[in-house]
């Protein structure tokens, strides 16, 4: 079923390789043209904070992949998880992931993903959608079976919540999609409110 009626015949660009964007896209029904990944430097800025850490990010992969892809509508959106002010990593190896874990441990945390949608014309639209997102107190038996399952591995805050991490999280406030990476309601109401 397509829940968004494409309007316009501009190509249709998703600046990710995430597959987990790729299969939020297509409970809209609609299937990217191009997938181009952005391949830019993640590294946060010293004392950035995460809302701007999200914005910064997803407009510099916007801006790449647009620049290779005139008369186009370009999707970029980038996730980070952050506890208070500090912007927990992707979790690359297993250190990360039980540290990231251990944080989030009986608190809340928030999951912002910053979304931007460069237009045919070259204007740009730009939304960063925050979750709160609150883990269960985590025994150590907990934190040793979700390593195992390496359901951890790239993962913003060495989680996905789609994953076995839904058993662990207890409660959510905002958008279930923002999470997991992309507010479906957020890019539905950018791609049908600029023409798409």
């Amino acid at each position: 079923m397509n829940l968004i009626i494409r309007q316009s015949s501009a190509p249709f660009v998703l600046a990710s390789g995430s597959p987990r964007r790729r299969d939020l896209l297509e409970q809209l029904g609609l299937k990217p043209d191009v997938i181009e990944p952005a391949d830019i430097d993640e590294t946060p800025k010293n004392r950035e904070l995460p809302i701007d850490y999200a914005k910064r990010i997803s407009f510099e992969k916007a801006a790449l992949v647009s620049t290779r892809h005139e008369d186009a509508f370009v999707l970029a959106a980038d996730t980070v998880v952050a506890v208070g002010r500090r912007i927990l990593p992707k979790a690359e190896d297993e250190i990360d992931a039980r540290d990231c874990l251990s944080l989030l441990s009986g608190r809340r945390h928030r999951v912002l993903t910053g979304h931007v949608l460069v237009l045919p014309n070259g204007e740009v639209r730009k939304k960063v959608v925050t979750t709160a997102v609150k883990f269960k107190r985590l025994h150590q038996s907990e934190i040793d079976a979700y390593i195992a399952s390496g359901d951890w591995q790239g993962k913003a805050g060495g989680y996905a919540i789609q994953g076995g991490a839904s058993a662990l999280i207890p409660w959510i406030s905002g958008s279930y999609t923002n999470v997991v990476g992309l507010s479906l309601p957020e890019v539905t109401n950018m791609l049908v409110g600029n023409g798409f």
